[in-house]
């Protein structure tokens, strides 16, 4: 019943977004002024124009192909991203209502479009190098190699709802305010943020690997 509510007040509000004929998401936010500063994540951060969405919620067959998954928004999948550990597994409503309610603090928090937060939350976190085990007949050796910018939007995005969980849990906090406040720090590019701690982390060994 109360999702039955939530999806109707929703629709209703929806409508009125569709009659400003702005794509707002949650018929509030707004991704005409959303910018991709990293030329290189552009492509794989999906944000404007087609795939501007009232919901975090397009049911699209991401998995089919190889890279499709670029083109789901950014928003559903960071919804995709929060249903991890078995318990959650295939809750999307749960997943979208968190975002929506990380959405809002992060307004109430910034004042800023939460959208925008939430892009440069990702550019900041996904780490540039990596290493890899090179080796064969038993001598192993890490390499240090350069990561592809889809690979860093996921990385990003996986270490984000990461530090989120293991923030809320067993904690008086939600994991709406978990995931605002990381994503907040990693916005800022503050190590409070578990996101940031990580990709620095990995940078370090990457880097001693080269």
């Amino acid at each position: 019943k109360g999702i039955l509510f939530w999806w109707t007040s929703r629709g209703r509000q929806e409508g009125r977004a569709m009659a400003d004929g702005d794509v707002k998401l949650f018929a509030k936010w707004s991704f005409d002024d959303v910018e991709v500063n990293d030329i290189s994540l552009e492509d794989y951060i999906a944000v404007k124009g087609k795939y501007s969405v009232y919901l975090p919620h397009t049911a699209g067959k991401y998995q089919k192909k190889r890279f499709r998954k670029a083109q789901c928004p950014i928003t559903e999948r960071l919804a995709n991203a929060l249903m991890r550990k078995g318990r959650n597994n295939g809750k999307k409503l749960k997943a979208v209502r968190i975002v929506q309610s990380t959405l809002e603090i992060i307004h109430l928090l910034t004042d800023q479009n939460p959208v925008q937060v939430v892009v440069h939350a990702v550019l900041n976190s996904g780490p540039r190098e990596d290493s890899t085990r090179v080796g064969s007949a038993g001598v192993v050796r890490r390499q240090a190699v350069d990561m592809s910018p889809f690979r860093r939007v996921n990385m990003a995005l996986y270490l984000l709802c990461t530090g989120a969980r293991e923030a809320a849990f067993r904690n008086v906090k939600t994991i709406a305010e978990c995931l605002a406040d990381e994503i907040i720090n990693a916005a800022r590019g503050s190590s409070n943020s578990y996101a940031i701690k990580k990709k620095d982390e990995i940078e370090r060994v990457a880097k001693a690997n080269r």
